[in-house]
């Protein structure tokens, strides 16, 4: 479970987020994080927030976005809203690393999907662009789908994939959430 001043980074995106307010923190309502994300750093995948908006605040470097069909770069002091609904990414358009603040309302399940997809790629368990295998992604997809999904194809057609491929991916062992194991607990035996 992530908690505020909790750090995850993903080494396949070039992404570090410090979490401000979890979804604890603010009953449900939203999720607030800085990112940090290296030159030629990227979220992983296109996707939509079928019920959530998404708010960006540039402080440091240019940040590029496409917004629905609308692709641009915001620097330092530039806010950017992406309604529920709309298709989005982003990535670093620059030479240095960008800093942004990053607002999720309401939060739903988008920490479980972020500490998911971080530690699977921190644990070498998705592609070079950060995606796990189909099957593990259709076990996450189907858990977090009122969070997170693919803008294409339609709603509908994803729902049947994932009604087909979900229960697959539980048949072989994959979860709808993945966090790094606890270390054990060392015992000091001189003690």
């Amino acid at each position: 479970m992530i908690r505020a001043g909790d750090v995850l980074e993903n080494p396949i995106t070039g992404e570090r987020l410090l979490f401000r307010k979890t979804a604890s923190d603010t009953d449900g309502e939203a999720l607030v994080f800085e990112t940090f994300v290296e030159p030629d750093g990227f979220v992983a995948a296109t996707h939509v927030h079928p019920y959530q908006e998404e708010r960006f605040e540039i402080l440091k470097g240019a940040v590029g976005f496409r917004i629905g069909r609308e692709e641009l770069v915001a620097g330092p002091g530039q806010r950017m809203t992406v309604p529920a609904g709309t298709a989005h990414r982003f990535w670093n358009a620059g030479e240095e690393e960008v800093h942004f603040l990053c607002e999720v309302r309401p939060a739903l399940r988008f920490e479980q999907l972020i500490e998911t997809m971080v530690t699977l790629a921190s644990e070498g368990k998705t592609n070079e662009r950060g995606m796990p295998n189909l099957l593990r992604l259709a076990v996450i997809a189907n858990a977090t789908f009122d969070t997170v999904r693919l803008p294409f194809p339609p709603a509908w057609v994803q729902r049947m994939g994932l009604a087909l491929g979900a229960p697959l991916g539980r048949l072989l062992g994959y979860k709808e959430s993945y966090a790094a194991q606890d270390e054990p607990e060392q015992v000091d035996r001189a003690a």
